[in-house]
């Protein structure tokens, strides 16, 4: 069982000792794209550029990887969602772990929310809805992904960007 109390207790002493008022700059210019895996490149395509309405930018051979897809998806403000198929690998089902992904938490603007969540329940997708600003669910190949209808750098209507 978890010891709430000193879990807080932590996640303050945390807050104490690392955040700053006078936050320096990020050597980081922004997320280029992250990569997850995808056993069906065909369906991943439809998933995210028809059902999620994120446009497919490049496809290329997998420099690491012979007869392997290296994929693109846009996700706006210069970032990019990409994939990889390894054909031929037994990977195995998504599953999360230490190091792993959890989800994927991607903004959009609430009009754009309203209408995937209908593209969503059009498609039998199912999800979690969260703080009626959220939405949890998976993709074809099980990573947990979130739509998020606050703005770059909130989340339920908190700075924390």
């Amino acid at each position: 069982m978890v010891d709430v109390a000193a879990v807080e207790a932590e996640r303050e002493r945390l807050k104490q000792a690392y955040l700053r008022a006078e936050r320096p700059a990020s050597s980081a210019r922004g997320l280029h794209h992250m990569a997850l895996l995808s056993s069906d490149v065909e369906r991943t395509i439809r998933f995210y550029q028809e059902l999620l309405e994120f446009p497919l930018t490049e496809i290329f051979e997998n420099r690491d990887y012979q007869g392997s897809n290296h994929f693109f998806f846009d996700i706006g403000n210069g970032n990019l969602l990409a994939f990889f198929d390894f054909p031929g690998l037994d990977l195995g089902p998504y599953t999360e772990v230490l190091g792993g992904l959890h989800h994927v938490a991607i903004s959009v603007e609430p009009v754009q929310w309203e209408r995937l969540r209908a593209k969503l329940d059009a498609a039998d997708v199912p999800y979690l809805l969260e703080s009626d600003v959220s939405l949890y669910f998976r993709d074809p190949d099980g990573a947990r992904l979130e739509l998020l209808a606050d703005p770059l750098g909130e989340m339920y209507g908190d700075r924390v960007g």
